[in-house]
């Protein structure tokens, strides 16, 4: 019995090498449950690219950002507050892929845990608050 690395243990249930379980812990015993639904456990853990569940398509996405009037304006923090605004038409559901494809598309890096928001704007757009690594911007 392994754990971790959720995309080796994809490959080898997908090639009918093993199981693949899943253990809901609680506090006096925990529930181990089968994955019986490989396709989907692939697309939750980002093996394999979800459009519906994330929002974003599988290309290069066209991004306009600016600092964040109400963000953090301290000039030494590693982090700056940004609006990102996607206008491929593409709306962010999941902020972990969409950091995975503005690290690999722009160099960003994309905070993943802390708060994060969205909001409309005039025009039927959406402006995203996150936080970015400041050295990574371009």
């Amino acid at each position: 019995m392994t754990h971790g690395d959720q995309r080796a243990a994809y490959e080898r249930a997908v090639a009918g090498k093993s199981r693949l379980f899943a253990v809901w812990p609680g506090q006096w015993s925990s529930d181990l449950f089968e994955v019986d639904d490989l396709d989907e456990f692939a697309k939750a853990h980002g093996i394999r690219h979800d459009d519906e569940r994330t929002g974003l398509k599988n290309h290069v996405h066209k991004v306009e950002w600016v600092k964040n009037p109400h963000g953090n304006d301290n000039p030494r923090s590693q982090y700056l507050d940004i609006d990102v605004t996607l206008t491929s038409g593409c709306s962010i559901n999941d902020r972990c892929t969409f950091a995975a494809q503005m690290k690999e598309q722009k160099g960003w890096d994309i905070a993943t845990s802390g708060g994060w928001s969205k909001s409309g704007r005039p025009g039927g757009t959406t402006t995203y608050s996150l936080r970015a690594r400041r050295k990574s911007l371009t």
